[in-house]
């Protein structure tokens, strides 16, 4: 009896530490559906988007929106993402030691080239912005910190993706791959010249490939193995020649070398 009682409270163990990992991975993916949706999401909605079942939905929301996590409207029947996701995402870039470097090297960019300058890591096939220094004549509000684009759209992606080998950027990207405009790279097989032109000119750039009527470039910020961190300069696609750009890539290759250097002199890895 005493044996029969010890696998039983093993398996209730057992079974309770599974059911928790799930509710945890769910109350995950509920986050992240709100993150993805610029919209007040009811319980319908998510049952939608999850399939987790209504009575788990329920439970989740209420236990997020006590947390802070999820906010309310009036009608207590819609939810989005409450100040908790942006107390714990501020969190975030004020332990990386890599961003007061970061930012002065974006005012350097900014004021050499009148445009606006980006910090990115990449997440999988995605960029993640972590800082922007906007510029005081920009009409244009192409990103903001938090914000995620696909790698393969971006200059910033591009220059990262470059630091990968052909078999690795395979697994990361499928074709098709998703266009943004009607410039975007959507083949592995262009994407890859890409990649091996970038490597030989030392930058990255597109015009209107992820944004229409923005030109980029964007350089590597050497202080991992592979590159992790780009950097970026944004320009009218109106305002710039070729070879201003090509000027603006420059300056960002030397910028992110000069970066990459102090970060590695610093200990920050």
């Amino acid at each position: 009896m005493a044996g029969e009682s010890a696998v039983r409270n093993g398996t209730d163990a057992t079974e309770a530490v599974t059911a928790g990992v799930k509710s945890a991975r769910r109350a995950i993916d509920l986050i992240e559906a709100f993150a993805a949706n610029d919209a007040w999401l009811s319980l319908s909605d998510l049952h939608s988007r999850t399939g987790f079942p209504r009575s788990s939905l329920h439970g989740l929301l209420r236990t997020l929106h006590e947390a802070g996590w999820l906010e309310a409207d009036p009608s207590g029947t819609r939810y989005r993402l409450g100040v908790r996701a942006l107390i714990c995402g501020t969190a975030y870039l004020d332990r990386d030691p890599v961003v007061p470097y970061a930012t002065e090297a974006l005012e350097r960019v900014r004021e050499e080239t009148g445009f606006t300058a980006h910090y990115a890591r990449r997440y999988g096939a995605e960029v993640v912005y972590l800082e922007t220094r906007e510029s005081s004549r920009s009409t244009h509000l192409i990103s903001r910190v938090g914000r995620t684009l696909p790698a393969h759209a971006t200059a910033l992606g591009k220059a990262l993706l470059a630091e990968l080998t052909q078999e690795e950027i395979a697994d990361l990207l499928a074709e098709p791959l998703p266009a943004i405009t009607g410039r975007t790279v959507t083949t592995l097989e262009r994407l890859h010249t890409e990649c091996t032109e970038i490597r030989e000119r030392g930058y990255a750039a597109e015009a209107e490939e992820g944004t229409p009527g923005i030109r980029c470039v964007a350089a590597v910020v050497p202080y991992r193995i592979p590159g992790t961190d780009a950097m970026s300069c944004s320009m009218p696609v109106a305002e710039v020649t070729d070879e201003e750009a090509h000027r603006a890539g420059e300056l960002l290759a030397q910028t992110t070398s000069e970066l990459g250097q102090r970060l590695r002199r610093a200990g920050v890895r």
